[in-house]
């Protein structure tokens, strides 16, 4: 990818400073639209609860999501702040009210439908496209009430590249794997700029896939250094993603142990 000089530097914060969700005009006053498009990922929270009847509509908005034949293949483990310290032996991540994680479950279904033919890699698959419809219905629900969360994928072994050690902790049964975590809390932070976005026609297209433009794809790599340079306090964009790939191999043999038969 491309080198982030000081020029593409600047002109990157500037686009990230800048940048907004294309509402048109004639739908700017719609709040439902406003919730979703301006939702972000927060991580730092007030030390203030999150009160059993807003708690209760978050995951009444997990319940109601839409999901693949109305086969619902998601479980929630969700806790309070002293629960998780308790199970987990550490504090929920950047302080957080509340806790869930999502687990993608198959194994309710073909419980409840045995006649459905065993296809582990396409019920994986089912399971994760359920569950996440799910995660982001309550994120969004939770928006709407004024609560912020995060979507994490390791932070404190609670997300996929932990999958073995959750499926131990939690005793899951065969067919339910962990995909994230979830925390929820009181914002303690004002807005927040949108994070880097490709634009709409690289990600669109009518008829034959389109190839996205390299400079779009370069311009929103400048924008990810950029960014994780001025938010991240001693870790760059290139850091992180080394990280990850560090960690992928166990993660992949550990969930496809768990999906696929020996």
């Amino acid at each position: 990818m491309s080198d982030l000089t000081p020029k593409s530097f600047f002109g990157s914060i500037f686009r990230l400073i800048t940048a907004k969700p294309a509402i048109p005009p004639s739908l700017e006053g719609n709040t439902h639209l406003k919730t979703i498009l301006e939702r972000r990922s927060v991580r730092k929270f007030k030390p203030d609860p999150i009160g059993p009847d807003h708690w209760a509509a978050i995951l009444e908005a997990g319940r109601v999501a839409p999901s693949t034949v109305n086969l619902q293949t998601w479980s929630f483990a969700e806790f309070t702040a002293p629960q998780w310290r308790e199970f987990f032996g550490q504090p929920l991540p950047f302080e957080a009210a509340r806790g869930i994680v999502i687990l993608a479950d198959t194994h309710r279904m073909n419980r409840a439908v045995p006649a459905l033919p065993r296809a582990p890699l396409c019920e994986y698959t089912i399971g994760v496209m359920n569950a996440s419809l799910a995660a982001m219905n309550m994120t969004c629900a939770a928006e709407a009430l004024g609560i912020a969360s995060v979507m994490l994928s390791e932070t404190g072994r609670t997300g996929f590249y932990d999958a073995a050690h959750l499926k131990t902790k939690l005793e899951l049964p065969d067919g339910v794997v962990p995909i994230m975590s979830i925390v929820f809390g009181w914002p303690d932070v004002g807005a927040q700029a949108m994070p880097p976005k490709l634009p709409l026609e690289a990600v669109t297209f009518t008829g034959a896939y389109k190839e996205t433009p390299a400079a779009m794809l370069d311009a929103w790599y400048d924008q990810m250094q950029a960014g994780y340079l001025v938010s991240q306090k001693g870790q760059s964009f290139e850091s992180k993603i080394k990280y990850y790939a560090r960690r992928i191999d166990d993660a992949e043999r550990d969930l496809w142990g768990m999906v696929l038969p020996e």
